[in-house]
């Protein structure tokens, strides 16, 4: 039997220091008990601005900050950087394994896991390799290293056809992720590289959305994804809706569209179709008997904790309960709610059950342009840009992080800058999203991102879709 904790102070475990873990860390770090946060990165990221990363408006350290720093005034909180690798619930154990392959026992009283969700390929994994996803700084660095590495050999190319394979630019799936990204790139070619390059024409640089879906931000309704899809083409992006990707390679993307197959010859694809919960949560439900849905999510109780286990609370994009958005707030909300739990509990008052209020849905689509839903409230344009700069700006977890980025915001929307234009020319590897069998291939390889013979994959990892 693991020991738990010998003093009176109850043990707080929290996997995870995103937007639902590093909420509850803070509450509990105002309250008698001892927090131990795990997570496997040392920065909390603010996922929803990563596109900006990737074309060029913001560096990594304006979408996140050092959770040591974050946290430094609640001495009762301690960061650990190591990986969660197994759950003991009967021992009340977290398993994690340190850098340098060390590891460790970390016992708890109550346990708050908040580990989200990855990439998901829709059981194409071998997509990966040459589509990156969006979940990390890495990933954005990639499909930063890819946007640009593709403009720079386009400016050598030898052919107009090589050219125009390297400036045609592919975003597969038109949620949020990918409609922002999609009008940033188009935003990057027209307005912050003129005059940069002597060959070619930057504002010339296509972009196509592909998506399953009839339109994009489908979830928006009609009006308001009527209103982007408008935006968009005027913008100069090419939708590809009703249409679902059957292969990627290192030159293209295979399509299946309303008329039938279309080859969309393409050097750089980027992913941004789906997501799947982490694997912690499938390793719950075995543990409990659980179910997972389609994306590998937990069903939990209406107070958010296991069945059987009132002391693990599990929050955010792993959860499924009463169809909730994969989306920040219900992670935020779902922290806040597992810390005030946790000290009612300590405090011998009773807990309730978990209330999620909707502050509707968002997403920018270019210069001043964005599209808003709050209950019955839509609004498109300059209003609902403001909107989305104010609550992305508070939501910032730093204040230099919202200094720094009004000031990019600034230049690159009132003025042409994109300061963040560096890219390394070879493949780092690092933190990207992508499965782990890929990313071994990937890492393998000797290939750049101006590679002509297999493109970004290198000769080691899979050349189709198929």
């Amino acid at each position: 039997m693991v020991e738990h904790s010998s003093g009176p102070r109850h043990r707080v475990v929290i996997v995870g220091g995103g937007f639902g873990g590093l909420p509850a860390a803070r509450i509990l770090g105002h309250a008698k008990v001892d927090v131990v946060l795990i997570d496997r990165r040392n920065h909390h990221l603010f996922q929803p601005l990563l596109y900006q990363v990737a074309t060029g408006i913001l560096s990594e350290g304006q979408i996140s900050a050092p959770l040591r720093q974050v946290l430094r005034r609640h001495k009762n909180v301690t960061v650990e950087l190591a990986e969660v690798t197994d759950i003991d619930l009967e021992n009340r154990t977290v398993k994690a394994t340190r850098y340098f392959e060390e590891s460790a026992d970390i016992p708890y009283d109550s346990l708050i896991v908040a580990t989200g969700a990855g990439q998901s390929y829709f059981g194409h994994d071998e997509f990966a390799a040459y589509a990156p996803g969006m979940k990390t700084l890495d990933d954005a660095l990639e499909i930063r290293r890819r946007i640009f590495g593709a403009l720079e050999v386009a400016e050598t190319a030898p052919t107009q056809t090589e050219r125009d394979e390297w400036m045609t630019m592919v975003v597969v799936g038109a949620g949020p992720t990918g409609v922002e990204l999609a009008g940033q790139i188009r935003e990057l070619a027209t307005r912050s590289l003129d005059g940069n390059f002597r060959n070619i024409d930057p504002a010339k640089v296509r972009v196509l959305l592909v998506d399953g879906g009839k339109e994009p931000l489908a979830t928006f309704g009609d009006k308001l994804s009527g209103d982007a899809a408008r935006f968009l083409v005027r913008a100069g992006v090419e939708l590809r809706m009703n249409s679902m990707v059957t292969g990627i390679d290192a030159t293209g993307v295979d399509v299946k569209g309303p008329n039938g197959p279309e080859r969309i010859v393409a050097r750089t694809v980027i992913w941004a179709a789906g997501v799947e919960a982490s694997p912690l949560a499938r390793l719950l439900a075995d543990a409990t008997g659980v179910e997972v849905d389609r994306a590998g999510r937990i069903a939990v109780l209406a107070d958010l904790t296991l069945p059987f286990h009132p002391e693990v609370f599990v929050v955010g994009d792993m959860i499924s309960l009463d169809k909730l958005p994969g989306v920040a707030e219900v992670a935020m909300q779902g922290g806040i709610h597992a810390a005030a739990s946790i000290i009612r509990s300590v405090n011998g008052e009773p807990t309730k059950q978990f209330h999620y209020r909707d502050l509707g849905s968002m997403a920018t689509l270019g210069r001043f342009r964005a599209v808003l839903s709050v209950g019955k409230l839509r609004l498109t344009g300059f209003p609902a840009w403001l909107v989305w700069a104010f609550v992305h700006i508070v939501t910032l977890s730093s204040v230099a992080g919202r200094i720094g980025t009004l000031t990019r915001w600034a230049g690159a929307m009132i003025g042409h800058k994109r300061d963040e234009r560096n890219f390394s020319v070879g493949r780092t590897g690092g933190d990207v999203s992508t499965p782990l069998d890929v990313r071994a291939a990937l890492l393998a390889s000797e290939s750049t991102a101006l590679s002509r013979t297999h493109g970004d994959a290198g000769g080691t990892a899979p050349k189709n879709g198929n």
